[in-house]
């Protein structure tokens, strides 16, 4: 049983693993921590300068880079942003529909085709279809996060090792099988007047059908292509354990795969792997790193293993401390500051030294 991540530590995750500097992550963490109920900067950016000393320039250019975390659009200073944000997402900044977020919100909301179409020189019918890719958006990036809630994990991917290599299988049990009415397939396209306003409804319905089945059908393809990315990446895990893992962030699977770091991301969002090492969150696999004395990176969760595994050998009367820690991993060519070990020890949930001694007993 797991709890739904949180916005709040899904978007702190991708800042963590957008290669900011230490300061543009501290601006970042600021803003996300500054998020309405619905996913929407509740402060100017006059505040986070004042809050966090950057300037006008350095804060709107972390908040743009938020803005097209998962979600999409987050962080928007109000439903125009958003909008817009989504679109530029999409590939449409400049499009009709963009034209019409930016200058005519309130008539689209009246439903004023009419008086947009003359004022933007086009036809009503392309007025109607830009304002259903409108809709199609998300005016509250927040939605998917707003309950939390217990739930039993069910894998939605699988990687198994037949004949030597490790296959990616998808676990189709919770995607419904959907398909479009060959009846409303042949009403949609029945000719006559009298049948013309019901033909124009069943149309209009078997696009939107298509559109969904084709978007099943994409979330699917991409999550599989994303996995086979990860573990191409993350082959020794799978032989090796956890010790093996690499550093990794999405911007590597992103130009593996040729997709943006926000596909990515919104793919491995609260998707499970069972894997021959047992049953992981894909977000497990994108860690950052440290350097060892080899010239090669280790990923955190790896070190992390580590500290667990030298404490749990330690002697509970003398038990080591943060800095013994770190010299006995320097020792492994792994270089690491002490509050880095006490960092990684406190969010393995371990006690300090101070807490963790055991009283000498007395005969």
């Amino acid at each position: 049983m797991t709890k739904k991540t949180s916005l709040e530590d899904h978007l702190v995750w991708q800042l963590r693993m957008s290669r900011l500097s230490e300061r543009e992550e501290s601006i970042g963490s600021y803003m996300i921590g500054n998020l309405d109920e619905h996913g929407y900067l509740g402060i100017s950016l006059e505040e986070v300068c004042q809050a966090t000393g950057a300037t006008a320039e350095e804060a709107e250019q972390v908040l743009k880079q938020i803005q097209f975390f998962d979600p999409v659009g987050v962080a928007a200073r109000d439903l125009r942003e958003c909008l817009l944000v989504q679109l530029q997402n999409l590939g449409l900044e400049g499009s009709l529909a963009a034209r019409i977020v930016a200058d005519h919100l309130i008539q689209l909301e009246n439903k004023r085709y009419d008086r947009m179409a003359r004022e933007l020189g086009v036809s009503v019918e392309e007025i109607v279809q830009a304002s259903h890719v409108i809709a199609s958006l998300e005016p509250r990036p927040a939605r998917g996060f707003e309950e939390e809630e217990i739930r039993t994990i069910i894998p939605d991917v699988v990687v198994e090792k037949i004949s030597g290599e490790y296959v990616v299988f998808l676990n189709d049990e919770g995607i419904p099988r959907l398909r479009v009415s060959s009846l409303y397939r042949r009403l949609a396209g029945q000719q006559g007047e009298e049948e013309e306003r019901a033909r124009q409804y069943l149309q209009e319905k078997v696009r939107a059908a298509t559109w969904l089945i084709k978007s099943i059908q994409q979330r699917q393809q991409t999550l599989y292509r994303v996995t086979q990315s990860i573990f191409k990446f993350q082959r020794d895990f799978l032989d090796l354990g956890v010790r093996h893992l690499k550093p990794m962030v999405l911007k590597d699977v992103a130009e593996d795969i040729g997709m943006h770091e926000s596909t990515v991301s919104r793919a491995t969002a609260n998707k499970y792997v069972h894997s021959p090492q047992g049953l992981f969150e894909l977000k497990y696999f994108f860690q950052s790193g440290l350097k060892s004395g080899n010239g090669e990176d280790v990923a955190s969760e790896s070190v992390k293993d580590k500290i667990r595994s030298i404490i749990s050998t330690e002697d509970p009367k003398r038990p080591y401390s943060d800095q013994y820690i770190a010299g006995l991993l320097s020792q492994e060519s792994i270089d690491i500051a002490r509050r880095t070990v006490a960092k990684y020890r406190e969010a393995m949930g371990i006690l300090p030294s101070s807490k963790r001694r055991q009283p000498y007993s007395r005969k």
